[in-house]
């Protein structure tokens, strides 16, 4: 995960946090996605929480704009409480950690999978990964305040046909749809958007080949 993301994703959490306070009245649902653009890429985070707005699990993804390099990231939490662990890099090497803590945060379990072979990870290594943890969720927290919601789907001729099966005609500005229009130009594949949705406006986050709806997680699967 590229370190710059916690430096844009702090700068994020304070702007959202500023321009949302009037929304603190009400909750926002227990299943929530959003996202960010991060460092040289975007992250997208899918969450669900308790009846007390306790975080239950949260998964993020990282995709770069070009290139190998995506990162899921499975947090899990126990009375609100980081529990567990698990990265995976979705292409690349197939690197794979997975940590385990107890209630005041020693870790219990800890394990690095190469292709070839384990590894233990460091306390730097462990210190560094906690602390992402917590920055990921404050991001999540201070979006979710600010409503800011991330929508995925396949682009169809001016419309997306989202995940859920709902069509939609998000209303892009002229720099998203250039962009659109340069990754379906002469592509005969199916493309995929990400793009967020929030009181300030919209944004276009990610155009791709790969299909987001084969693995995007709900509120039954996550």
């Amino acid at each position: 995960m590229p370190l710059l993301f916690i430096q844009r994703a702090l700068m994020i959490a304070a702007v959202v946090s500023g321009l949302s306070a009037c929304s603190l009245r009400s909750s926002p649902p227990s299943f929530t996605a959003s996202g960010f653009v991060a460092d040289q890429g975007v992250m997208r985070v899918w969450r669900i929480d308790d009846g007390q707005q306790r975080p239950l699990v949260l998964m993020s993804v990282y995709s770069p704009y070009s290139g190998p390099g995506t990162i899921s990231t499975l947090y899990e939490y126990q009375n609100g409480v980081l529990y567990q662990i698990k990265r995976t890099d979705a292409d690349g090497d197939r690197d794979s950690i997975q940590l385990r803590f107890t209630v005041n945060g020693t870790v219990s379990f800890m394990q690095r999978q190469l292709a070839t072979q384990r590894q233990k990870l460091s306390n730097d290594d462990i210190a560094l990964y906690q602390y992402q943890a917590r920055r990921i969720l404050e991001v999540s927290d201070a979006l979710n305040v600010g409503r800011v919601r991330l929508l995925q789907g396949h682009w169809q001729q001016g419309e997306v046909k989202l995940c859920n099966g709902e069509v939609v005609k998000p209303g892009f500005d002229k720099q998203a749809e250039n962009w659109i229009a340069r990754r379906t130009t002469n592509n005969h594949q199916p493309v995929s958007l990400a793009w967020l949705d929030g009181p300030e406006g919209r944004e276009l986050l990610l155009v791709a080949n790969d299909d987001f709806c084969r693995w995007e997680p709900t509120k039954d699967t996550l």
